[in-house]
């Protein structure tokens, strides 16, 4: 068994441990294998242990990587900050957005997705824990943001998504995603469909999935850290 092999069986064994333990069914947890900055052998390695979700943070290289591997039928998602003048290739290659934060980048995802192809699935990304330097929409502004989304055409509204601050504090942490999961009830108790909360990572995941994660991006715990990767190169 390959190192990926195996330690994408280490992780998945955590994650339906994680479920079971939250009193959930494991199958209601995907794992999404985060593959930004490793080449695409890496990504079939991993497809050969049976991982189809992927997860990209750069568009360019993402693109090359959908490109190369296009004949796996893979599944690739989007989960890096976004720029405007970067959505015509990402609405184009991409299965899913991870981290719309605005309404310009979701009506240019709209306006550049093929008529041709599916509905881009979206996630709002949510700065849940108040950070400056982060990403995403304040909670407070997510229902209105949701609103606007949701109206656009060849675009699916499927959930939140949230990266809280690093912290050594399981409550801290554990209260973070608990807010993202109420801020997608009470969307969806206004009427929203939303099945999606993409949060956890390589090392909360255990955290996430106690408070609700449907979606778990994980790529150190599965590919190694860069600074491993830059030493055997």
């Amino acid at each position: 068994m390959t190192t990926i092999a195996a330690n994408l069986q280490a992780v998945r064994e955590r994650v339906a441990s994680a479920a079971i333990a939250a009193g959930r069914r494991p199958e209601d947890v995907v794992l999404l294998a985060v593959s930004k900055t490793w080449p695409a052998y890496c990504v079939a390695a991993a497809a050969d242990a049976g991982q189809r979700l992927f997860g990209e943070n750069y568009v360019q290289e993402g693109v090359a990587k959908i490109a190369e591997l296009r004949a796996r039928a893979l599944e690739w998602h989007f989960i890096g900050p976004l720029q405007s003048n970067k959505t015509r290739p990402v609405a184009a290659h991409f299965d899913w957005v991870h981290s719309v934060d605005r309404l310009k980048l979701a009506e240019r995802l709209s306006e550049q997705r093929d008529v041709e192809l599916p509905p881009l699935n979206l996630c709002i990304q949510v700065n849940v824990s108040g950070e400056a330097s982060k990403s995403g929409v304040a909670p407070e502004e997510v229902p209105g943001l949701a609103r606007q989304v949701a109206a656009l055409p060849r675009l699916r509204l499927r959930g939140l998504m949230a990266i809280p601050e690093p912290d050594g504090d399981e409550g801290l942490l554990r209260s973070r995603f608990a807010t993202v999961r109420r801020l997608r009830d009470e969307l969806n108790a206004a009427g929203f469909a939303l099945d999606t909360l993409s949060m956890g990572m390589s090392h909360d995941l255990e955290l996430a999935i106690a408070e609700g994660a449907t979606m778990v991006r994980v790529g150190t715990a599965i590919f190694g850290t860069r600074k491993l990767r830059e030493e055997q190169t």
